[in-house]
């Protein structure tokens, strides 16, 4: 009786032994209704894929910019999981709700999913909050569109595929003062906001420097943007005939309309974050018609690879793909490369990752739907020609 026993144990032991090691047939892949849960991408096992995290507001008065950045990042890798190469991703988004500390949370989460590779967050404090934690942890980041400073400063981990925000205010400046768009400038920042503050810093700096007039400097904050008409009227009263906007489009749309119903109809001149502004609900968009801006991205080019995307894009998600959809979308491809230059394996750590992303990005040049030639150096930030643009019938044309 006991030897009988101590066969059916040691049956159910094995048995137990086998089901661990996989022995079930059940080999951890993640089905589409699992993968469906928390903008987690499936097609893969998980043990021969790249664990790919990103914190964005996929939720609330930002998600906007969260779920283009998701969805432009989701079709890069369901189109590299399609071609069955070497490389294959599972792609995981969290909702930090623009929040630096429900972004911390985020990151925690993505961290205990088993995160390898990060994308860090969408807009420039939440990804802040978390940019120690990514250096601390040693994961590597590459960030669709956290473009201030410091998120990368003093963190060898942590690199851009969306321009600097010093890099945007030298920019800007430079191209109206070549371009002769105004004589007399006017700016309007989001004081609160590092994105609008760090660009309009070396706006200002940069206009000194190539003689530009500015004649009018106002600000606004996250709890006043609904009411610009003391910011318009200190322009218009200064004779501005240009108005620089370093911000995202949801206020600027809100610009545009109270300086149509006051009558005032200078140049506006604005930044990558004004890119999908013809998107805005309920936004007129023939008061956008003669906006001028800088974006790394043209969703009206008609190179092949913009067309694809845009199609794709438009199909899956029912709109027209922005810059953030952009940037994420060659934020995956760029890290295929990375990868594929770098001999690495899913089956590496994320530290080990870290040190070979580093080190690819240092000698990568990446051809990409933002950018021919793209390259990093030191510091993170990425190499790449921003494109003038005018808003002409609806449409970006380039400038």
């Amino acid at each position: 009786m006991k030897k009988k026993l101590s066969l059916l144990l040691a049956g159910a032991m094995l048995a137990t032994a086998l089901t661990g090691c996989g022995g079930s047939g059940d080999d951890g892949a993640k089905t589409d209704a699992d993968a469906a849960q928390g903008g987690e991408s499936s097609g893969t096992a998980a043990s021969t894929a790249f664990k790919v995290g990103g914190h964005g507001p996929l939720t609330g008065g930002e998600a906007i910019y969260g779920n283009a950045a998701m969805n432009g990042a989701q079709i890069a890798v369901d189109e590299i999981n399609a071609e069955g190469g070497d490389i294959q991703f599972e792609l995981k988004y969290e909702d930090d709700e623009h929040d630096p500390e429900k972004a911390a949370n985020a990151y925690n989460a993505l961290k205990d999913w088993g995160m390898q590779l990060s994308l860090g967050g969408v807009t420039s404090k939440p990804a802040e909050a978390t940019a120690a934690d990514h250096n601390a942890d040693r994961i590597f980041a590459l960030t669709p569109s956290a473009s201030a400073v410091a998120v990368t400063e003093g963190k060898d981990n942590i690199y851009q595929m969306c321009f600097k925000d010093p890099n945007q205010g030298t920019a800007s400046a430079e191209y109206i003062a070549d371009q002769k768009l105004g004589t007399k400038i006017a700016v309007i920042y989001k004081n609160d906001d590092v994105y609008s503050s760090g660009i309009y810093e070396k706006f200002a700096a940069e206009a000194e420097v190539k003689g530009l007039e500015i004649v009018s400097v106002t600000t606004f904050t996250s709890a006043s943007q609904t009411d610009f008409s003391v910011q318009l009227n200190d322009a218009k009263n200064a004779g501005a005939d240009l108005v620089f906007l370093p911000m995202y489009y949801d206020a600027a749309s809100l610009i545009l309309t109270q300086a149509n119903a006051m009558g005032y109809a200078p140049k506006f001149f604005g930044v990558d974050g004004m890119d999908g502004i013809l998107t805005v609900e309920g936004f007129d968009t023939e008061l956008a018609e003669g906006v001028m801006l800088l974006t790394p991205f043209n969703a009206d080019a008609d190179d092949e690879k913009t067309k694809a995307f845009v199609a794709k894009y438009t199909e899956q998600f029912g709109d027209v793909p922005n810059q953030f959809a952009a940037d994420a979308y060659d934020c995956i491809y760029a890290y295929k490369a990375a990868l594929e230059a770098a001999g690495a394996t899913p089956d590496m750590d994320a530290a080990t990752l870290c040190d070979k992303m580093i080190e690819a990005f240092q000698g990568l040049t990446f051809d990409g739907l933002t950018g021919e030639g793209m390259t990093w150096d030191e510091t993170g930030a990425v190499s790449k020609s921003p494109k003038g643009m005018v808003i002409k019938n609806g449409a970006y044309v380039g400038m």
